[in-house]
C-alpha cells in the first residue's frame, strides 16, 4: 500500500520536471517515486551490505562450500 506525501517545489522546477516525465513517458508522480528509490538505494548502506553477503553466499554455494567449512576455516585461521 502507498501513502501520499506532500511537498513544496519551485513552479518552475515542477514546470521542467513535468516536460521531462510527459518525454519519458511517465507521470510525474512516478519519475519523483524513482529518484526516491535511486536517492536511498545509492545512500543505503545496510542493503548494500546485505546485498553483497547475499551474493557472496550464492558463490559460495555454488562452489559446494558449505557453513561448517567455513567455521572450520575461521577457526583455523584464529588459532595461528
Amino acid at each position: 500500500m502507498s501513502t501520499q506525501m506532500i511537498i513544496r517545489i519551485d513552479p518552475e522546477v515542477k514546470d521542467r520536471l513535468n516536460k521531462l516525465a510527459r518525454v519519458e513517458g511517465k507521470t510525474t508522480s512516478k519519475m519523483v517515486r524513482e529518484l526516491i528509490e535511486d536517492y536511498i538505494k545509492e545512500r543505503d548502506i545496510s542493503a548494500y551490505i546485505d546485498d553483497l553477503w547475499n551474493r557472496i553466499g550464492e558463490k559460495l554455494r555454488a562452489k559446494g562450500i558449505k557453513s561448517r567449512d567455513i567455521d572450520e576455516a575461521i577457526k583455523a585461521v584464529r588459532k595461528k
